[in-house]
């Protein structure tokens, strides 16, 4: 059995799929799955503000503890590095061309990272259950760090689960948050606390 090492962008998302991946195992393609021993490996440095990424990092462990599930929290908080990044890469005629794909690449290539050193088969995400994200970019991210690494990316299509994720982190009473994350993603600049 392959070992696959889960990034879970957060708990809400990670909810359906952790389901699916105990019942069913990883959708390898539209009709396919594969019975896994997976672990979900929580980074994400870039959620702002700090209050608003210790409790995601809270509700993926809650999660993790109510469901014995395996997981691994690489618990390194970096905005000041993200923003800095973002100013100096993102845009017209640069390395990345919208925030996302550099948002993707940096959680990505830190999971990636963690896979080798601890000898995982695969790697796949969470992030391809949201409907707001950019799947295409996603693959792109995924398959690059796959040839970088040595380790195959599966990307995994949940958008017709993100609902269904959602009603069963709301039926667990899992921390639902109201935005992406990043300090750019705040609604308008308005804070939803």
């Amino acid at each position: 059995m392959r070992k696959l090492l889960m990034h879970a962008c957060c708990a809400p998302c990670f909810v359906y799929i952790e389901n699916d991946l105990k019942e069913n195992g990883l959708k390898i393609d539209d009709e396919t799955y594969e019975k896994v021993d997976f672990t979900a490996c929580f980074y994400n440095p870039n959620i702002h503000p700090k209050v608003e990424y210790e409790r995601r990092k809270k509700a993926f462990e809650k999660f993790c503890k109510l469901k014995n599930c395996k997981n691994v929290v690489i618990d390194e908080y970096d905005l000041d590095g993200f923003a800095k990044e973002v100013v100096n890469n993102v845009g017209p005629n640069k390395k990345y061309n919208i925030r996302c794909e550099y948002c993707y690449y940096m959680r990505l290539k830190k999971v990636f990272e963690y896979a080798k050193e601890n000898n995982f088969d695969i790697v796949s995400t969470t992030l391809t259950i949201s409907p707001y994200q950019n799947h295409e970019i996603i693959k792109k991210v995924g398959k690059d760090l796959e040839k970088e690494f040595g380790i195959e990316f599966i990307y995994c299509d949940y958008r017709v689960h993100f609902r269904d994720g959602q009603k069963m982190a709301r039926d667990l009473s899992i921390y639902m948050q109201k935005y992406c994350g990043c300090m750019f993603s705040i609604d308008n600049g308005k804070w939803v606390y």
